[in-house]
């Protein structure tokens, strides 16, 4: 399907639908824009009431299915007795058949939002290691595919500590991004105060691109261009991260290539056919702050990030 949007266009429209209910958060929405563009998973790590949740139903509503409405769209509520098959399937036997078949679990949807999965023990939240990695879930013998396009949007509360597990590194590295929406500022607060948009305009929002037109602007992000000093500065950027004392976890080599992708797509949301260096300036830490473990509990790994950051774009200045 040809798409009436060019790639920065439809990434805009998406935007500036998402802005109707999400309030004063221009940058949030475009970085989280730019995962989804680039086949990525985001982890919104906030407070509570703040529109984590909300902004998952939004762009699951912006983006057309194919047959009309928006995508399919799947919530977890991720809560200690869960089980694996709960999100992914099981096999269930049927008497009529006197055979097996599959039920698919809630996993397998176009927009999956796991809902504070640190609320559930690393087994279950280990559900979600496949899918995520490969787009395919497997039970038994047979292989099941999520529909396109898919990504999971996940949520987690950092205030509380009880009843809560901390996500395995394994996990983390499957998330491209993770962000924080931050508190709204007066003006958007009193926007909120005055419609109440999760309910009231979330009820109201029509898709503004269709399936076709997202998945165009999908491909046209991976054809952002990068130019080799800029993916050399990402290679030593992910390289520092395991060399620099400060750390005793660098990040993976995936971490690079999401690095890359999210480049590209972030470049492509701002506008742009071809990546700068700050578009590397402002996915440092929303890339690879998740990945890294510090050495010094009290040290401030975003800090560390952006130093490593800025020495490799300065040494590709000079």
């Amino acid at each position: 399907m040809e798409s009436k949007f060019g790639g920065s266009a439809a990434a805009e429209v998406l935007i500036n639908g998402a802005a109707r209910i999400i309030r004063g958060k221009r940058e949030f929405l475009e970085l989280l824009t730019a995962v989804i563009l680039a086949r990525g998973h985001i982890l919104i790590d906030d407070n509570p009431g703040l529109g984590k949740t909300t902004a998952a139903k939004t762009f699951a509503r912006l983006i057309a299915a194919e047959g009309g409405g928006g995508l399919l769209f799947k919530r977890i509520q991720f809560t200690p007795d869960l089980l694996p098959y709960d999100i992914t399937g099981v096999d269930v036997f049927d008497p009529d058949s006197r055979s097996f078949r599959f039920v698919p679990g809630p996993v397998l949807a176009n927009i999956v939002l796991a809902d504070e999965i640190n609320r559930t023990t690393p087994k279950v939240q280990s559900a979600l290691l496949e899918v995520m990695a490969e787009g395919q879930v497997t039970i038994g013998q047979e292989t099941h595919h999520p529909p396109e396009p898919f990504f999971v949007i996940a949520t987690q509360n950092p205030v509380e500590s009880e009843g809560t597990f901390p996500l395995p590194a394994a996990q983390l590295d499957r998330f491209m991004m993770r962000l924080s929406l931050g508190y709204p500022d007066r003006e958007a607060e009193l926007s909120i105060l005055e419609e109440n948009p999760a309910e009231a305009g979330l009820a109201r929002l029509e898709p503004v691109l269709t399936a076709g037109e997202f998945l165009a602007a999908r491909e046209e992000a991976a054809r952002v261009f990068c130019h080799p000093g800029l993916k050399g500065a990402i290679a030593d950027i992910v390289r520092d991260t395991r060399l620099h004392r400060g750390f005793v976890l660098g990040a993976s080599p995936r971490a690079g290539l999401h690095f890359l992708q999210a480049a590209k797509a972030l470049a492509l949301v701002r506008g742009r056919a071809y990546v700068t260096d700050e578009d590397l300036s402002a996915l440092v830490c929303p890339v690879l702050a998740h990945r890294i473990k510090l050495r010094d509990p009290r040290a401030q790994g975003d800090k560390l990030l952006r130093e490593i950051c800025l020495a490799r774009i300065e040494g590709i200045k000079a």
